[in-house]
């Protein structure tokens, strides 16, 4: 269940054909859920990495809480993604075996006010497919602009 959106990596659905989604868990620091809440984060540059049956996020900005003192985190910090093991071990194999990447689509406050990250597994759009994506868009679009003319 999704609740506040902080942060949205729009660029994702069209760079990447998503084929599966996962919600996980974030380790993060007092300072930078606080910045959360003011809903100041960018994943746009982001990516998950497994590493030693380890899942992190990487190259995620939260920026500093500007109330923090001397302990205020680091601002593009390794963050350690929390999942269970057999879904870790599936996401590294599939993106070892099938050339496939894990790309965080969304950071979030769950019903219960915790932090989740939405997780893709995507595999990456040749030039043609994200021309394809934006006719069909476009023709979208189109169609309802007739749809409301006319109805």
């Amino acid at each position: 269940m999704v609740g506040k959106t902080i942060a949205e990596n729009r660029k994702a659905r069209y760079n990447y054909f998503i084929e599966d989604t996962l919600e996980a868990g974030l380790v993060l620091t007092g300072t930078e859920v606080k910045s959360l809440r003011f809903g100041r984060a960018n994943i746009a540059e982001s990516y998950a990495s497994p590493e030693q049956d380890e899942l992190w996020l990487i190259n995620a900005n939260i920026p500093e809480y500007k109330g923090g003192n001397r302990h205020n985190h680091e601002p593009t910090r390794r963050r350690k993604i929390l999942l269970k093991r057999r879904e870790i071990n599936r996401l590294a194999g599939a993106r070892n075996r099938e050339g496939m990447t894990l790309v965080p689509l969304k950071l979030y406050f769950n019903d219960r006010g915790l932090v989740k990250l939405m997780i893709g597994l995507a595999k990456g759009k040749k030039v043609h497919d994200k021309r394809q994506t934006e006719k069909d868009r476009d023709w979208q679009r189109q169609k309802q602009r007739l749809m409301r003319e006319k109805g």
